[in-house]
């Protein structure tokens, strides 16, 4: 409710302003030029930033649009941006006029650019190329110039090419070295073999992406343009088109209405790649993944044929409302019959990015490690399942089943709905703020858990890593200024302290017949209780594991236009004194880590990746490149151990879990999968450590900060 008042709220006043502005241009009021007119006037009004529309701002579209459409370099002349750049500093002042001038003279010239790459590489990848030639390639796209001329420019197109057919050589070299060794009789081909069949494989993969960039229509184009606008204000601000849209409430929901599969373009096909659990597909049992699907009928209407079509538009034909018929026309994977199979749709949930839990012995005593993999919530319907619910129920179910500790994996939890964020906070405090988040040129607002329940009271560890974001932040580090849990994981978050809001934007123009897609756009920054910004800095660990990521170009810090890290006064809350060791179970911990073998290979892996992560040139000799890639492995010899782990400790599902299982066996499979894989993760092990060495005060009480 709390969304969809603010949303209503920031509509009738952003709308009230655009009401009052300037009138939508009625001599050409096609659907492109209603976007920019609407996005520009949110954006000004509405923005956490207060941005000019100037010359700077105009360079950032120029120079982000043009990078968007041709990021390696393969399309576009210094010839071009010549003529591109009588737009340099002019866009802003087209954009007041809702005018696209700039966007339709880049997006035409790409047009035929794309023509003209089909006929190149193909020409190309006729024969070979001159695999004795001394040359190198600088994959480093940004430090690169775009080619002078055409001349240059099909140079480019050589080397690129030429570094993907060398690529697949030694590759397909290698494995055949391979299998030489465990069969001595196994025919080992010529390189003249080795490189037609890399050259036919590279020739295939680039037919098929621009099969799929012909599939690609103008509002697909558009929508990049757009968001090199909108991008100029925040990295997270995003223009969504229709179909984004929907894609982002399925997601945030974790729901969808359909039946229940997942599909792939496969060529001119369309492909099942899986059936999710319990979905409608998996009920009616004779659909399977591999089959194809040629056809789609609404019930009993004629069937329409979806060869050849984007994969999109045939997704939109087999979805559909909850109780309705969908009959599909499908060519059988096994045998290759063709059969109808008629399927009744459903909402279908999405269970793998819902909280799941399991419960593990150590040392005598039974703790629960949850996995919350989004902050989720249904916007159009928050009675619906979230992630709050979920985890009070979870919770619950391990407190049922005795555990003495609970785990919170957040480790890649890119965040979600700040509603469940404050709310999961809760869970584990009495009452009090949680977060504080500040408008433009207000103060910032304290948000709290106002329910005096709570729902754990025990020893609490929460794991992180590089990709926990946003809500998860807000969590973490909230049960941090409380002294509530032990924060373990990598160095320090990802370190997204902003906050976004979707904006319709029919809302903002009457009667309009066509959907124009929403904004996303920033609106206000988070702040820790303790008053810093978790924007840039994110959390930092309590206990900070070496991972491949430690010292990797990752997070919200290395995002151009990100917006600053700051504070604001501290809320007034009071620190919990649940632990009588913390700081003995931190140091303990930490010890153990800087002594253990595997955890030094890992530290010492993650510089080697960051080495190689800035090492951008690649010989295009054959001799030199082999020799490059042979040296690497060589190096990585050292590294290929180090992942492979496995600890004494044996996870289950909680006993509600096991009676599920009786009826759905591919739950039961996903479960057996994640319990061995947190078998061999030797992150969790160190996580079971440390909780199992807190110990609780028996006095618990507030301490004032």
């Amino acid at each position: 409710m709390k969304t969809k008042f603010f949303t209503s709220l920031l509509t009738v006043l952003l709308f009230g302003n655009l009401v009052n502005a300037t009138p939508l241009p009625q001599e050409d009021p096609e659907k492109d030029k209603v976007i920019i007119y609407v996005l520009k006037n949110i954006l000004t009004r509405g923005h956490y930033v207060q941005k000019e529309l100037n010359d700077d701002f105009s360079e950032h579209v120029y120079n982000d649009f043009i990078t968007s459409l041709d990021p390696s370099k393969r399309y576009f002349t210094q010839e071009d941006l010549t003529e591109f750049s009588q737009y340099k500093y002019e866009i802003d002042n087209q954009l007041q006029e809702s005018n696209i001038d700039f966007y339709k003279l880049v997006y035409g010239r790409f047009l035929e650019k794309l023509q003209t790459a089909k006929i190149t590489y193909k020409n190309f990848l006729l024969q070979p190329f001159d695999y004795t030639k001394k040359e190198v390639i600088d994959l480093d796209y940004k430090k690169v110039p775009f080619a002078k001329n055409e001349n240059e420019l099909l140079d480019y197109w050589r080397q690129q090419l030429k570094l993907q057919v060398l690529s697949r050589i030694q590759e397909a070299d290698e494995q055949q070295e391979e299998k030489l060794k465990k069969d001595p009789t196994f025919k080992i081909k010529n390189f003249e073999t080795l490189e037609f069949e890399a050259r036919t494989a590279v020739l295939k993969n680039m037919n098929d992406l621009y099969m799929r960039i012909d599939e690609l229509e103008n509002s697909d184009w558009y929508s990049t343009f757009l968001n090199s606008v909108v991008s100029s204000f925040d990295p997270h601000t995003t223009y969504m088109s229709p179909r984004i849209k929907t894609r982002f409430d399925q997601d945030m929901s974790g729901k969808l209405e359909g039946i229940g599969a997942r599909l792939q373009k496969d060529g001119i096909y369309t492909k099942i790649v899986e059936l999710i659990s319990g979905g409608p597909a998996w009920k009616q049992g004779e659909l399977e993944p591999g089959d194809i699907i040629l056809e789609v009928a609404q019930g009993e209407a004629e069937p329409l044929d979806i060869v050849g079509m984007r994969l999109d538009d045939a997704i939109k034909f087999i979805k559909g409302k909850k109780g309705t018929e969908v009959r599909l026309t499908v060519k059988k994977k096994l045998d290759g019959s063709t059969v109808v199979i008629p399927i009744i749709r459903d909402v279908v949930e999405l269970e793998e990015t819902f909280v799941k839990s399991s419960i593990v012995k150590k040392d005598g005593k039974f703790y629960g490690v949850i996995n919350l993999p989004k902050f989720y919530i249904d916007f159009n319907d928050v009675n619906k399942r979230n992630a709050t619910s979920d985890m009070e129920r979870e919770i619950a179910r391990l407190k049922a089943e005795k555990v003495e500790g609970l785990i919170i994996d957040l480790r890649n939890n890119g965040g979600g709905s700040l509603k469940t964020a404050i709310e999961i906070g809760g869970l584990f405090i009495d009452k009090g703020p949680i977060v504080q988040v500040k408008y433009r040129d207000e103060p910032a607002n304290v948000k709290n858990d106002t329910d005096p329940k709570t729902q754990w009271k025990g020893p609490l560890v929460i794991m992180v890593n590089e990709m926990s974001a946003s809500a998860s932040e807000i969590f973490a580090a909230a049960m941090q200024d409380y002294g509530r849990g032990v924060i373990i994981g990598g160095k320090q978050t990802y370190g997204k302290g902003t906050v976004q809001n979707v904006l319709p934007l029919n809302y903002y123009v009457k009667k309009y017949p066509e959907d124009l897609g929403a904004l996303k756009m920033t609106i206000q920054k988070f702040y820790r209780i303790n008053g810093g910004s978790t924007q840039i800095e994110g959390v930092y660990s309590d206990i900070a594991m070496p991972d491949r990521y430690s010292y990797m170009d990752y997070g919200e810090r290395d995002l151009e236009g990100a917006l600053p890290w700051d504070k604001v006064p501290q809320a007034n809350y009071t620190k919990t004194n649940s632990y009588l060791n913390f700081a003995d179970v931190v140091y303990n911990s930490k010890q153990r880590i800087n002594k253990d073998e595997k955890f030094i290979s890992i530290n010492e892996y993650a510089k080697w990746l960051k080495k190689n992560q800035d090492d951008n040139i690649y010989s295009l000799n054959y001799n030199d490149y082999k020799k490059e890639n042979d040296d690497r492995k060589e190096e990585s010899k050292k590294f290929k151990d180090i992942f492979k782990y496995e600890s004494d400790l044996s996870f289950t599902s909680p006993k509600y879990e096991l009676s599920l299982f009786k009826k759905d066996t591919v739950l039961k499979d996903k479960r057996i999968t994640w319990h061995k894989n947190l078998k061999k993760d030797i992150y969790m092990n160190e996580a079971l450590n440390v909780l199992s060495e807190l110990k609780m005060n028996k006095n618990y009480h507030i301490v004032k900060n």
